[in-house]
């Protein structure tokens, strides 16, 4: 599989990719700024389209990363892959930015493409030799499986330029050497049993592609998972994904309580989850609001047509 991804052997390191990588990630920049100028740089987004994903206007973007690269001349930050010494203080970063590529390939939101399968190689081919250089950081892991659990599912996730959620995907298009290699890795970060943030979320995929059908899922594991997820990372995000499996587990009710709660005004998927839970409690008029918010809000083609398919097919 390492052919699919572009994949080399892990000692080979004079790769100009993953030297820039380390160096947009270097801890001397903020967490915020290594991320901004990683998508523009390796991901090769526009200054507006990273702005987007930040949730804040251009112009402050453009500042930002004005800003990094001054600070990566002033700094003398060397334009390499550290050694095996400094390896550890500098993955969170790059495992978080590599995690915000890969996100952006999948529900891109660049021009009228619905999956961007150029960045979803450059995400993935990194994670890989990271994981192959440092196989006792379960974070590492995790992450690769995340990514690989994720991009199993890529086949199914668009039809006829809509967004197909995973509840209603064609399970026969998974890659099934994808998610039995994202099993493998899930297992063994389970045994080593030091859970952090991407190793849950790969948990989670984990249960959703062990179902044979959608119906069969098991979201009182998901739910439990969630309630691990939002204990080391307690963020309105999380929170909202873990409403979602409450919505699955106790009913859209129980979920709707939660959601309302978030602030989360200005994230789409927030607006597009509480659209769900008010059209399955049959608060049709509050459900197209809801609707009509998410698509505003929503940046990826897919998505869009999507959540208008979803309002168009409200009762009247």
């Amino acid at each position: 599989m390492l052919a699919d991804y572009g994949g080399q052997d892990p000692s080979s390191l004079q790769d100009d990719r993953l030297r820039l990588l380390f160096t947009c990630c270097h801890p001397a920049l903020a967490t915020d700024a290594q991320v901004s100028l990683t998508l523009r740089l390796l991901g090769g987004l526009t200054t507006g389209e990273v702005a987007q994903g930040f949730l804040v206007p251009e112009a402050t973007m453009a500042k930002r990363l004005s800003r990094a690269k001054q600070k990566i001349k002033a700094n003398r930050i060397p334009y390499r892959v550290p050694g095996d010494a400094e390896l550890p203080n500098q993955l969170p970063g790059v495992l978080g930015t590599l995690y915000l590529v890969f996100n952006e390939s999948y529900l891109s939101s660049r021009g009228q493409t619905a999956i961007r399968v150029d960045l979803c190689i450059e995400a993935i081919r990194p994670a890989r030799i990271l994981a192959s250089l440092m196989p006792d950081e379960p974070e590492a892991q995790g992450l690769l499986a995340l990514m690989l659990l994720t991009d199993a599912r890529r086949a199914a996730r668009v039809s006829g330029g809509a967004l197909v959620p995973l509840t209603e995907q064609d399970r026969t298009r998974w890659d099934p050497e994808l998610i039995a290699e994202g099993h493998l890795i899930v297992r063994a970060c389970q045994r080593r049993d030091r859970p952090g943030p991407y190793q849950l979320l790969a948990a989670i995929n984990a249960v959703h592609t062990d179902a044979a059908t959608s119906a069969k899922t098991n979201w009182a594991q998901i739910l439990q998972l969630y309630d691990q997820m939002y204990a080391v990372n307690p963020t309105p995000v999380v929170a909202l994904n873990r409403a979602i499996a409450v919505g699955e587990a106790d009913g859209p009710g129980a979920a709707l309580a939660i959601v309302d709660h978030l602030d989360l005004a200005g994230y789409h998927s927030s607006h597009a989850a509480r659209a769900d839970f008010l059209r399955r409690e049959r608060r049709t008029t509050e459900a197209v609001a809801a609707y009509t918010r998410a698509i505003d809000l929503a940046a990826n083609p897919a998505e869009r047509a999507y959540l208008r398919s979803r309002r168009q097919d409200l009762p009247l």
